[in-house]
C-alpha cells in the first residue's frame, strides 16, 4: 500500500507522523509534576543515539551507494563529503543567526530581547526538527520505502523524549499543562515542511539524490554534536547520557537492518 503512494506525499505523511510523536511524548505533562534530571538526560541521549545511527545507516550509506553508481569511488566520496559539509554549514549558520534558547546552554543567536523566552525554546526545538523532516523526505526520495520507514520510526522514537522534556520545561517555567503540550506538539509540526522540501528536490531531479542524502546527514550530525550532546553531557549524569546514546544507536541500527 505504501509503495503505491507518490514519493512526495508518502514522505510528507511519514514525517507528519514522526512530528506528531513529539505530542505523544508530551502527553505525560498532564499527569507528571516533574521528571528527574537523570531521566531526561538518559532519554535525550537515547534520541541522540537514534539520530546518529540514522545519519550513518539510513543517509550516508545510501548516499555513497547512489553516488558510486556512475562515478569513481573517490569522486563519489567527495560528492558525499561536499553534501555533508554543506548540511553542517547551513544548519550552523541558522543556529548562529536565529535567536533561540537551550535548557542548559542558555541563549544563542542574534539579540533576542524582543522575543519571549517561550518562543526562544520553540525556535531551539524547531532548529532540531527541521533537519529531521528533511532527512525523512530525502530518505523516501531514494525510492526505497524501507529506508524511509526506518528513518521515520527512528525519528519518532527520538521525538518522544524530546517532546516530554520540552513540555515539562515549559510547564515548570509557568505555562499551563495544556499550553505546554500544544507548544511541544507545535515544534514537531515543522518536520513535514522539511520533508516536503527534501522530497520535492529529489522528485525534481534524481541526480541530486547523493548530495541531498549527505546534506540531511550533515544537518543531523550538526544537531547531534552541536546541540543535543552538549545539552546532555553537562553535569553528573553525563555517563548516563552516554549509555543512552549507545542504546539509541544500537536500536536504530537493528531497526535499519531489520527493515532492509
Amino acid at each position: 500500500m505504501l509503495q503505491s503512494l507518490p514519493i512526495f506525499w508518502l514522505s510528507v505523511l511519514a514525517s507528519l507522523s514522526a512530528g506528531l510523536a513529539t505530542g505523544v511524548g508530551a502527553l505525560p505533562v498532564f499527569a507528571l509534576h516533574r521528571v528527574s534530571q537523570r531521566a531526561q538526560v538518559a532519554m535525550l541521549g537515547f534520541g541522540a543515539g537514534v539520530m546518529l545511527a540514522a545519519s550513518f545507516f539510513s543517509l550516508l550509506v545510501p548516499a555513497l551507494a547512489a553516488a558510486g553508481g556512475a562515478q569513481h569511488p573517490m569522486s563519489a566520496a567527495l560528492v558525499v563529503a561536499g553534501g555533508l559539509l554543506l548540511g553542517d554549514i547551513v544548519v550552523g549558520l541558522a543556529n548562529r543567526w536565529l535567536p533561540h534558547e537551550h535548557f542548559v546552554k542558555g541563549r544563542e543567536g542574534i539579540a533576542p530581547e524582543r522575543l519571549k523566552q517561550i518562543w526562544l525554546f520553540v525556535l531551539a526545538i524547531t532548529l532540531h526538527n527541521f533537519p529531521e523532516g528533511l532527512s525523512v523526505g530525502v530518505g523516501f526520495g531514494t525510492g526505497q520505502v524501507d529506508n524511509g520507514l526506518a528513518l521515520t520510526i527512528g525519528i519518532a522514537l527520538q521525538n518522544m523524549p524530546e517532546g516530554l522534556a520540552v513540555a515539562l520545561a515549559l510547564h515548570a517555567a509557568g505555562d499551563s499543562r495544556l499550553r505546554a503540550f500544544w507548544l511541544a506538539l507545535l515544534t514537531g509540526l515543522v518536520e513535514p515542511v522539511g520533508a516536503a522540501l527534501g522530497a520535492g528536490v529529489i522528485v525534481l531531479s534524481a541526480a541530486v539524490l547523493p548530495v541531498a542524502l549527505a546534506f540531511a546527514a550533515g544537518a543531523m550530525l550538526y544537531v547531534i554534536s552541536g546541540e543535543i550532546i552538549p545539552e546532555t553531557h553537562r553535569g553528573p549524569a553525563a555517563g548516563l547520557a552516554t549509555q543512552g546514546v549507545l542504546a539509541g544507536f544500537v536500536l536504530m541500527m537493528v531497526l535499519d537492518v531489520a527493515l532492509g
